[in-house]
């Protein structure tokens, strides 16, 4: 099977959608290796910054940029969308030069399903839209100037998802949307935790962080990239209010640029919380079992969004108490057994930490929770099914059309 895989961001780099495209990719070709009559032909198509990685039986595509138009970060900017002009090139490109032996399936993440649903106009290759975030909505999230055109966005998007063969939606919000727009077949496709099988032994915690704090100390710990919509301010600025309690915490932030960690710890030295508070930087994604089970609560405080942080389910997984925003992000994922959920205001989520750190059997019986709901449900295997659902029903629908091309999408 001969698949086009369009991914507009850079690959390989450990974050939230590069990493979620990995999973897909190697997924998919152990599917396809195990059921299929052929070997496995992935195309994929990526921006030109990441580290190259191998993955048998797929090809990586990177598109031509200049220098300037690097340090693409996540979500929506103008940078992003020059990129996807060049991208949109060299899609055409790879599908006219295959045109003796046309893809069977294009698999498109996030903004590059537009230009599946192009080439399914031209072509006629059937296409799975891999729904990562609701698009319309993520540029008047990012742009207020753009709201009044989220009627012409909405129905943009619309299109795209009626246009496809099916659409795999990473959370519940999503795929509500994604119903509301018709879609023809619907496979939720989440997330999984990023953490091994088997946990093995924990590492002692000082050494881990690099820190020299007393047993008896709490770590709060967040984990992900440093832009706004994670609500980082609301984190500080909640934590500055329980430093001064009795159990003397620690808050360690692991991710972010040089240049949004000085931002942060300049807010922490204003806020008179620096001393309680260290950036490690970005960290490998190997190591991330080991941070989280040197920490005593894991946090995740996003103010935006409609699609559920990639990092929670690592979170739950881990078998630590979590304390969330209480917005449909996360609460389509997490309710009170398995977390604590607190209001998206300073005050409400302070409490929520004082909650945590006045109550340490609370905090285990919400990770031991978190921890089994998380084995049930979002593990790789879990993952695989899911995948291999989405395929075998894009296949059957493609088979019945005598169409021979299915077009599938992927995560932006």
């Amino acid at each position: 099977m001969k698949i086009l895989f369009l991914a507009p961001q850079p690959f390989y780099q450990e974050r939230g959608t590069p990493i979620a495209v990995r999973i897909a990719l190697e997924t998919l070709t152990k599917k396809l290796s195990t059921h299929g009559a052929s070997t496995p032909h992935i195309d994929l198509v990526c921006y030109a910054e990441g580290e190259n990685i191998s993955i048998p039986g797929v090809t990586i595509h990177r598109i031509w940029s200049p220098p300037w138009l690097r340090d693409i970060r996540p979500g929506i900017s103008f940078k992003k969308l020059l990129c996807d002009i060049i991208f949109l090139i060299a899609a055409l490109r790879l599908v006219i030069q295959s045109r003796a032996q046309q893809y069977a399936v294009l698999h498109a993440v996030e903004e590059s399903v537009f230009i599946a649903w192009l080439i399914k106009k031209i072509w006629g290759i059937p296409y799975i839209y891999d729904m990562d975030s609701s698009l319309s909505l993520q540029v008047t999230e990012k742009w207020w100037w753009c709201k009044p055109l989220h009627p012409v966005m909405s129905r943009l998007e619309g299109i795209a998802v009626r246009g496809s063969v099916a659409v795999a939606p990473v959370c519940d919000a999503l795929s509500a949307i994604a119903s509301q727009h018709g879609s023809p077949h619907t496979v939720l496709l989440r997330d999984v935790s990023l953490l091994p099988a088997s946990q093995g032994e924990n590492t002692e915690r000082n050494m881990v962080l690099g820190l020299s704090l007393r047993s008896t100390q709490p770590v709060v710990l967040y984990v992900g990239n440093l832009e706004s919509y994670q609500g980082i301010d609301l984190l500080i600025e909640s934590f500055a209010r329980v430093r001064t309690h009795e159990s003397c915490p620690h808050l360690v932030i692991i991710g972010g640029t040089n240049e949004s960690i000085e931002l942060y710890r300049g807010k922490a030295k204003r806020l008179g919380c620096e001393e309680q508070l260290s950036f490690l930087g970005p960290r490998p994604v190997a190591d991330l079992k080991d941070y989280l089970t040197a920490a005593d609560i894991l946090v995740s405080p996003r103010i935006k969004g409609n699609n559920t942080p990639m990092k929670i389910y690592s979170y739950l997984h881990s078998g630590k108490a979590l304390l969330a925003t209480d917005l449909p992000t996360h609460r389509q994922v997490l309710d009170e057994e398995i977390a604590v959920l607190a209001p998206c205001e300073t005050a409400g989520f302070a409490q929520g930490l004082h909650t945590l750190l006045d109550d340490p059997t609370l905090r285990h019986r919400i990770g031991e929770h978190a921890q089994k709901r998380a084995e049930r449900l979002y593990t790789l295997s879990a993952f695989e099914t899911q995948l291999s659902a989405l395929y075998d029903e894009v296949q059957s629908r493609v088979l019945s059309a005598n169409t021979g091309a299915v077009i599938v999408q992927e995560k932006a």
